[in-house]
């Protein structure tokens, strides 16, 4: 039988399935109580006061950014290197998205690189936790003086910055549940806080505006109430059928980090002897949360070219994937903004250099001998 192993696959089963059930028996299909199940369950776990499920991350972040009421005029620095959305959300609000570079080694910000870009406009940080290894936090604070910095945790659930969970280490934080990450509600997100007063505003723009939940509302003694908008809202809930599957999930993540941590040291010891593939970089101030494990390959010193050891490997039935995108180098970035590939240097060779390599929880030890057989035969 031909082998075939997948960058990602999520991890679920027969009590994801049976979760779901009692969302159908009561007819309680949009946000409601499994829902804030979830929310209070996500909260405790990252060790912040407030949670709020939302349709995906990128809504989360959009959210974030609204609730700062950051708009027209307003500066927001971001990582080159990092997913569209992160700098998507910014132009939603008719902000400006500010580029900052990214170390190489960490893929993360370059708290140097951010501090160039500071300028009286900036109103916010977006420091990116990518592939599931958070931003140096400290020095990124730093850096930027006071400036607020959001969270971009969407690969980073269970992860942690000298002890403390991702998700409480800026002014807001925001996850995916998308399928390639450690947990999953399909699609869906969750903002994070610990400031009360933007997580009232949070929790009224995510449902239009509205005052009072629809929870509140079917719950009440008054059925004739509705809710007042004193806000332009968005309607970004998560439905109680995903929260009924993000609690499940979210019981096995640290089960499923930690079997992911014991794969990626595998990976990086067996790797250790290929000097044109660096393998992930990080200090005991970190907890990986794994998302993903991204290699570099040195373009001095490798066999082929990145984009052909992938086809290669493709050939052989393993998926890999560059590690993200170089966002200033895609056309809509590049065209508005007249940005050209050498501007950010350390996000141009990430964008060309990274391999993301098969890490989830449905491989077996044999799929993992074979990657690295696979890698050490080039």
């Amino acid at each position: 039988m031909d082998r075939k192993i997948q960058i990602s696959l999520p991890s679920t089963g027969e009590e994801e399935w049976q979760a779901t059930r009692e969302s159908f028996d009561t007819g309680w299909l949009t946000q409601g109580p499994k829902v804030a199940a979830f929310e209070k369950a996500f909260a405790e776990r990252h060790k912040v006061q407030n949670a709020y499920a939302t349709t995906s991350c990128t809504t989360a972040l959009h959210l974030i950014l609204a609730a700062m009421e950051i708009g027209p005029g307003d500066e927001v620095i971001v990582p080159a290197f990092t997913w569209i959305s992160t700098a998507n959300v910014v132009v939603y609000t008719g902000a400006t998205p500010v580029f900052a570079d990214v170390d190489p080694k960490t893929f993360n910000l370059n708290p140097e690189s951010v501090k160039e870009m500071v300028t009286e406009k900036t109103k916010a940080i977006i420091a990116v936790h990518l592939f599931g290894l958070c931003a140096d936090m400290d020095a990124i604070s730093s850096a930027v003086s006071g400036i607020p910095i959001i969270e971009d945790g969407a690969c980073a659930a269970g992860a942690a910055y000298k002890g403390i969970p991702a998700g409480s280490l800026g002014k807001a934080g925001a996850f995916s549940f998308h399928p390639r990450k450690s947990i999953t509600t399909g699609e869906g997100g969750m903002v994070t806080t610990n400031n009360t007063e933007l997580g009232e505003r949070i929790n009224s723009l995510r449902n239009h505006g509205a005052s009072i939940s629809e929870e509140q509302r079917h719950h009440g003694p008054r059925p004739y109430i509705l809710p007042d908008f004193n806000l332009l809202g968005f309607n970004y809930r998560m439905t109680d059928i995903q929260g009924a599957v993000g609690l499940v999930q979210l019981s096995k993540l640290d089960r499923f980090v930690s079997e992911r941590n014991e794969w990626a040291s595998y990976y990086s010891d067996q790797l250790s002897g290929l000097d044109w593939l660096r393998t992930p970089e990080f200090s005991s101030d970190y907890s990986h949360a794994w998302q993903a494990y991204v290699t570099y390959v040195h373009p001095d010193r490798a066999p082929r070219g990145r984009n052909e050891i992938m086809e290669i490997l493709q050939a052989k039935g393993i998926s890999t994937r560059p590690g993200t995108h170089a966002v200033h180098m895609l056309g809509y970035y590049a065209e508005r903004f007249g940005f050209r590939p050498d501007d950010f240097p350390g996000a141009r060779d990430c964008d060309q250099h990274s391999m993301a390599i098969p890490l989830h929880n449905r491989m077996s030890k044999e799929d993992y001998e074979y990657v690295v057989k696979s890698l050490k035969e080039l």
